[in-house]
């Protein structure tokens, strides 16, 4: 009938009864006459066992290292999957990434896929066989194995998808689908039936963890229709495209993310080209910035926020501390103990009094707001993380409701 591309992430696979129901999956989607490639992440807390496991043995271990290591996670998720099939007695064949034609470029960790030369698999499905292929890795130009960093198998599905230009890639979770904000935080979120890619790549960026937003980036550029779907349940998931059938649904999602360090550079000479030597640096480090706030110059100084993730709150710390003499700033203050909650949807941009519906939702619970951030599709708040959950679910009933 067509080529179907699926992935299954770490809880799909987590344990043998897992990929025994995932291999299932697959069998009756092969059995109903379609070409499948299938991508599968790492078991469960693999890969976070693998990295305290380095740990153990050196804390500051190479990153090409930490990439030949962490990249067999996927490897055995690969081979216990087709294992699962060739009992079912179907004709399959696992395959790493490099194997599958994964070509990236050389930055261990976070490698960027370059090409796919797509002739191998092609060549297994042209032989009838289902093709597992282990995500999130790929190989340099060098042979060395590199890995796609966070949320690289939903990557890996999505670039194979759009290369076989497959009917459907199908992303199986541990949820049926992509709901208005996480289930397990606001009991009252309700799941959408559609999303457009514009709203789900906001979502993804906002902390939702349903789909990384690199791979819903490459499905609008490629035009990949996306669902996402439960592993556990025969249940109908939601569909990721360009175009969706007008709802009144002004707000699509609320998302929380509370992987947000803000950094104030407080007291900077005001004067042009300071704002360039900040963030010019912590560009040349590969350390990306979200919100940015600047005050009103007084008194010939002025303040620069912006926020980071954590995992480089540090590193950008240091930088900035590095040019001390050629910013002359008053002070530097770095706060890891904050979140960000954000509403999305295409629908604010001709609405007018979205914002002030959201800060008042915040006002009445008693929740400041640290820093605003706005684009057409989303508005996004900085509040303290112990008031995240609470933001939440306010937000949420203000614009979606009980």
């Amino acid at each position: 009938m067509g080529i179907i591309v699926q992935k299954f992430g770490g809880s799909s696979v987590a344990n043998a009864k897992r990929v025994n129901n995932v291999a299932g999956i697959i069998a009756d989607t092969y059995r109903a006459g379609n070409e499948v490639v299938v991508v599968v992440s790492a078991q469960g807390d693999t890969t976070d066992d693998l990295i305290e496991k380095a740990q153990e043995i050196n804390p500051k271990a190479s990153k090409r290292e930490m990439d030949m290591l962490l990249s067999s996670g996927e490897l055995i998720s690969a081979s216990l999957v087709a294992m699962a099939i060739e009992r079912l007695g179907l004709p399959v064949v696992s395959l790493t990434g490099w194997q599958a034609g994964f070509i990236t470029d050389s930055t261990h960790g976070a490698a960027r896929i370059r090409r796919i030369d797509k002739e191998r698999v092609e060549n297994e499905l042209a032989k009838h066989n289902i093709v597992i292929v282990a995500g999130f890795q790929g190989i340099n130009r060098y042979d060395d194995v590199t890995t796609l960093g966070r949320g690289g198998s939903d990557t890996s599905a999505v670039a194979l998808a759009a290369v076989l230009h497959a009917d459907v890639c199908q992303i199986y979770t541990d949820v049926d689908g992509v709901y208005t904000a996480d289930p397990r935080l606001v009991k009252n979120a309700q799941k959408l039936d559609e999303i457009t890619y514009d709203e789900m790549l906001e979502l993804a960026s906002l902390g939702a963890q349903v789909l990384h937003n690199r791979s819903v980036e490459m499905a609008k550029k490629y035009s990949v229709k996306l669902e996402v779907l439960s592993s556990l349940e025969k249940k109908s998931g939601t569909e990721v495209k360009e175009v969706i059938k007008v709802e009144k649904m002004l707000i699509r999602g609320v998302a929380r993310d509370n992987d947000v360090a803000r950094i104030s550079v407080i007291g900077v000479p005001d004067v042009p080209g300071i704002a360039f030597k900040i963030f010019s640096l912590l560009a040349a480090r590969k350390i990306n910035v979200d919100i940015i706030l600047q005050s009103i110059g007084r008194h010939g100084t002025k303040d620069i926020s912006f926020t980071v993730s954590r995992m480089h709150a540090d590193q950008a710390v240091s930088v900035i501390e590095e040019v001390r003499p050629t910013l002359r700033y008053e002070q530097l203050v770095c706060d890891s103990t904050i979140s960000k909650v954000s509403i999305v949807g295409s629908g604010m941009v001709a609405n007018p009094g979205v914002a002030s519906k959201m800060f008042e939702a915040l006002s009445e619970a008693n929740i400041n707001i640290q820093m605003i951030s706005t684009s057409e599709i989303k508005i996004s708040v900085l509040i303290d993380e112990a008031d995240s959950e609470r933001a939440l679910n306010a937000v949420h009933n203000a614009f979606i409701g009980d």
